[in-house]
């Protein structure tokens, strides 16, 4: 019996294709940009280190506060002449001060700068997060589509094998044996078949999930798409590449920029400080004055230097430059084993890629010598020279060879992905790019 094409695409046509309402891999991404809550958590935090990153800049500027007193006083004099009296004074008093030399203000206002860079490499890490989150969940519903279609495939066809069985048992061609093995193996595809229904129905909710779309259809991958590898080129120039711009490393060594700026300030406790401080304020009393005196008005103004220098503090302040100097290796730690975990990571994603699309290479090599050996044994089953197991073995190592073969390929696409985000730089650009390879 030849082995039919026609169920295979049928089924793989109604569950792949899609409906009207298939969304593509970059609308579905926008989508979740405006929906998923880490990222959108990601954005909030973007503009509190740049807001934060801007109270730097008051360490440096002048201060200004004004201040005013009011009060009533009864005067009652049993002693001399001057009787008794009530009268009220008010003061309003404008204070400015602006530094001059306070290096603790200094550093602390290029820390504050730094909160920029911190800022940028958190949003950039979020981002790719993004990407890759949803383009997994993307591949892993196609998969999901994929296997699916081809168990119900397979299900016809073994349907189809155990029909087979059954005539030839009839006519006494077969033993009852063929007939019981076809049908444990349709009873067994068909418990594959609710498995992977539920995996589909299952990968569809975390797609819905990820995106804040009810029912999201992804587009198929196109017939004959190719891969479009990006691994190419030597993994040291990706780990190089990584080493410059990946936005772990990015913080790690802001990180270490601002523990060492914060040694500085501790230092700075040890060194004087100047301020230039101004001073304008009035006076005026209610009621004529003072009691026994004329009434009086003050307006003084005030120019003046303020300097400080530390003698002696308890020894904290080197206790302070001791905590500082330890945190400031512990950061230079931290960014060593940064860069050994990116480069790390990006050996892994390079030699992922290379190794997907070699197996990719080789299961397509393996489908059609599958196909072959599945025609070979059911010719061999009609002349009478191979049993019915070996035509049910063939077809369950076919269709088990596809369902690696379309993993395959969506885990080439991923790993391309994470490749460029473990080298940080994977871009709104790469959504694009494997966008054309879904359609139609």
């Amino acid at each position: 019996m030849k082995l039919r094409i026609l169920p295979l695409t049928l089924a793989l046509t109604a569950v792949l294709t899609g409906t009207a309402q298939a969304q593509s891999l970059v609308q579905l991404y926008e989508a979740a940009k405006g929906y998923d809550a880490s990222f959108k958590a990601a954005q909030s935090q973007y503009q509190a280190n740049l807001a934060k990153a801007e109270q730097a800049k008051a360490l440096l500027r002048p201060t200004a506060g004004l201040g005013a007193t009011a009060s009533e006083t009864d005067f009652d004099n049993k002693v001399t002449a001057a009787g008794e009296g009530r009268f009220g004074t008010r003061t309003a008093t404008l204070n400015a001060s602006q530094p001059l030399f306070r290096p603790a203000n200094l550093a602390g206002y290029r820390q504050g700068l730094k909160q920029v860079a911190v800022a940028q490499a958190q949003l950039k890490a979020a981002e790719q997060d993004l990407i890759v989150r949803v383009s997994q969940a993307y591949f892993e519903v196609l998969t999901a589509q994929e296997s699916l279609a081809f168990v119900k495939a397979q299900k016809s066809a073994v349907s189809e094998q155990l029909a087979a069985a059954k005539r030839n048992f009839e006519v006494g061609t077969s033993t009852i044996t063929d007939t019981r093995e076809a049908q444990a193996r349709f009873d067994l595809v068909t418990a594959q078949e609710i498995a992977a229904d539920n995996d589909l129905r299952v990968k569809k909710l975390a797609l819905d999930q990820s995106v804040g779309t009810k029912n999201a259809q992804p587009l198929a991958l196109k017939t004959g798409a190719n891969l479009n590898p990006t691994a190419s080129g030597d993994v040291e120039t990706w780990v190089q590449q990584a080493t410059e711009q990946s936005p772990g490393i990015e913080q790690a060594r802001v990180g270490l920029e601002v523990a060492q700026l914060e040694t500085e300030k501790a230092k700075a406790g040890h060194l004087p400080t100047l301020d230039l401080i101004a001073s304008y304020g009035g006076t005026r009393y209610r009621n004529g004055g003072v009691p026994s005196a004329s009434r009086i008005e003050n307006n003084t103004g005030t120019l003046s230097l303020s300097f400080n220098l530390p003698l002696y503090a308890g020894y904290a302040t080197q206790n302070r430059i001791q905590e500082t100097v330890a945190l400031e290796e512990k950061a230079r730690n931290d960014l060593e084993a940064a860069q050994r975990t990116v480069a790390q990571a990006t050996r892994t994603a390079f030699f992922g890629v290379q190794s997907g699309l070699g197996q990719v290479k080789a299961l397509e090599a393996a489908e059609a010598s599958s196909q072959s050996a599945l025609d070979a044994n059911k010719l061999g089953y009609q002349v009478g020279v191979r049993i019915n197991i070996d035509v049910l073995n063939s077809q369950s190592q076919l269709f088990q060879t596809k369902r690696d073969l379309a993993k395959a390929r969506y885990d080439v696409l991923l790993g391309q992905l994470k490749l460029r985000q473990a080298s940080g730089v994977l871009k709104e650009e790469d959504v694009q790019r494997l966008n054309g390879l879904f359609g139609q």
